[in-house]
C-alpha cells in the first residue's frame, strides 16, 4: 500500500533543514543569520494546527496528494435520438402484428394473428432489454420490457378453444393485465418525450345475453298433446333440448330460479339434454362462460291415446337441480356431443 508523507513529517524535515542552515550561517554575518532563524521559526508553525496538533494523522492522505490524483471519468451520455431509433425499431414489428389482430375476424384468423403477435411481443421485450437507455428512461424501458412479456402470455392465453362455451378472445383481453401494463409503461416514456407508437388491439366487454324465460332457442314441429315442465333451481340459466334419435325436436331457454312449460309435445321417446352457464351466444347456440353439459339417463316417454270418454296424454316435469326424493339421474356429456 502506498503511504503519503504527512504534513507533520514534511514540516519537521523542513524545520531541521532550516535550523541547520541558520547554524552554518552564523559565521557569515548577522543579517544572514537572522533571516535563517526567521525561516526556521516559520516552518514549524506551518506544520501545526491552530491547537498545536498535527493537521493530518500519520499515514493519512495530504491535501496535496489528493489534489494530484486523477478524477474519475464520467460515463458517456446516451444520445436520445439513438435511443428513440432503437425504441422504434424494437416496437415496429409488434405494432404491425397487433394491427393485424385488431382487424382479424374471430375464429382461425384471429387465433393465428394472436399467436404471431405474442411472438413479436416477446421479441420486442428481448430487444428492449439490450437497449442502452438515457438515465431518465432506464426505469421506463425496463418496465415496458416486462409489460411486453406479460402481453405475449395474455395474447396466447386469449386464443379461442374453437368449441362450445368459448369466450371471445377480445373479451379475454379486456380483463387481461398485460395490455394495461403496456399502456402504463408507454405513457410513462411518452411523458419523457419518447414516443412509443404501439396500437393495442380492440377488446370487448363481457356480455350477459339472456333470452326470455320460456323462449324457444330452436323449435321443430309439435302437434301432440304431451306437456313438459322444466324447473331450473340451479344458480345459472339453462337450455333444455329434447332429441329423437339424431334429430332435435326443440330447445327451451329456462332462466335460473324459474320454470317453463312446453305444450303440444308429440308422442315418442326423447333424450333430454341440458346445458347451464352464462351469456347465451345465439349464433353458436351455447353459453360463453361457466358452461356445463349434461343429460338425463332415462328417456322421456310421451304418449297420447284415446280412451273411453276422451284422450290421455303424458305430462312430465324435469327438475335440473337435485331434489329430495328425485328419481332421475344425470350424466356429464362432452361439449362436442351436445346437440346444437
Amino acid at each position: 500500500m502506498v503511504r503519503y508523507t504527512s504534513a507533520h513529517t514534511t514540516g519537521g524535515a523542513a524545520a531541521g533543514a532550516g535550523w541547520t542552515a541558520a547554524h552554518r550561517r552564523r559565521r557569515t554575518g548577522r543579517a544572514t543569520a537572522l533571516g535563517a532563524a526567521a525561516l526556521a521559526l516559520a516552518l514549524p508553525l506551518a506544520a501545526c494546527s491552530a491547537g498545536g496538533g498535527s493537521e493530518a494523522p500519520t499515514g493519512g492522505s495530504s491535501s496535496s496528494a489528493a489534489g494530484s490524483a486523477p478524477s474519475p471519468s464520467q460515463s458517456p451520455t446516451v444520445d436520445p435520438a439513438a435511443y428513440r431509433h432503437a425504441l422504434t425499431g424494437a416496437l415496429r414489428p409488434l405494432d404491425g402484428a397487433l394491427r393485424t389482430v385488431d382487424g382479424a375476424r374471430e375464429g382461425g384468423a384471429l387465433d393465428k394473428a394472436l399467436d404471431s403477435a405474442a411472438g413479436k411481443a416477446e421479441t420486442a421485450a428481448e430487444a428492449l432489454e439490450t437497449v442502452t437507455a438515457p438515465d431518465n428512461a432506464r426505469s421506463g424501458t425496463s418496465q415496458l420490457a416486462t409489460a411486453l412479456r406479460a402481453l405475449g402470455q395474455d395474447l396466447r392465453s386469449a386464443r379461442g378453444s374453437g368449441g362450445r362455451c368459448a369466450t371471445s378472445p377480445r373479451v379475454e383481453l379486456d380483463t387481461a393485465h398485460g395490455p394495461q401494463s403496456v399502456k402504463e409503461a408507454t405513457r410513462a416514456l411518452k411523458a419523457l418525450g419518447y414516443d412509443t407508437s404501439l396500437r393495442l388491439p380492440r377488446t370487448e366487454r363481457a356480455q350477459h345475453r339472456r333470452p326470455a324465460n320460456g323462449a324457444f332457442v330452436r323449435d321443430g314441429s309439435r302437434g301432440g298433446l304431451g306437456r313438459l315442465t322444466v324447473n331450473n333451481g340451479t344458480s345459472s340459466d339453462a337450455v333444455v333440448t329434447l332429441t329423437r334419435g339424431t334429430r332435435t325436436a326443440f330447445s327451451l331457454y329456462v332462466r335460473k330460479g324459474a320454470k317453463a312449460t312446453v305444450r303440444s309435445v308429440n308422442s315418442g321417446a326423447y333424450t333430454v339434454y341440458f346445458t347451464t352457464g352464462e351469456d347465451w351466444n345465439g349464433g353458436k347456440r351455447s353459453f360463453t362462460r361457466g358452461c356445463s353439459f349434461e343429460k338425463f339417463d332415462d328417456k322421456a316417454n310421451f304418449r297420447t291415446v284415446r280412451v273411453s270418454g276422451g284422450t290421455q296424454y303424458t305430462v312430465l316435469t324435469f327438475t335440473l337441480n337435485k331434489v329430495f326424493g328425485g328419481n332421475a339421474s344425470t350424466s356429464t356429456v362432452p361439449p362436442g356431443a351436445f346437440p346444437s
